[in-house]
């Protein structure tokens, strides 16, 4: 495979796992204890989340309605990743399992997960694009002050 397809390749899975990484990890673990959040769990901390992004970029009307866009299509993403009912941890472990690393089913895991990526990835990109126009050139800068800080979620929403 060629070098910058490969890091094209690389590159483009990384993004995803980290848009969608916050909402994954937020809806497979509560506190590390295990447990798979509900629906009406992660509906109460996706309004959390848009309530303090609304007020830490003082966004209006029109961009709140952008951002519940991007949270859908975030959503959306997460749930084509996941799909297939076994968690990912299971499905790495499943792996190792036997006396041989199971490369077909290796293989088999990476192409679901590419096609997923694939498939979801215009309407993630377009409703991020949309999101991201839409904020005035300060709340753009804010937000690109949070992105080079490098500190977790926790830290821009903090009220």
């Amino acid at each position: 495979m060629r070098r910058w397809l490969k890091r094209t390749f690389i590159g483009a899975i990384g993004a995803t796992f980290l848009i969608g990484g916050g909402l994954a990890a937020c809806s497979h673990h509560r506190q590390h204890g295990g447990t798979p959040m509900t629906e009406a769990e992660i509906a109460k901390l996706r309004e959390r989340v848009m309530d303090k992004a609304t007020r830490a970029l003082e966004l209006d009307a029109a961009q709140q309605a952008r951002l519940g866009v991007l949270a859908d299509a975030i959503k959306a993403q997460r749930n084509a990743l996941m799909s297939g009912g076994e968690r990912p941890r299971d499905a790495l472990q499943s792996l190792v399992a036997g006396a041989q690393f199971d490369r077909a089913k290796a293989q088999a895991l990476i192409d679901g997960k590419t096609s997923a990526i694939r498939e979801q990835a215009p309407s993630l990109i377009t409703a991020f694009g949309d999101f991201y126009d839409s904020l005035r050139p300060e709340q753009q800068q804010k937000l690109r002050d949070y992105m080079n800080r490098g500190h977790g979620h926790r830290h821009f929403f903090r009220g």
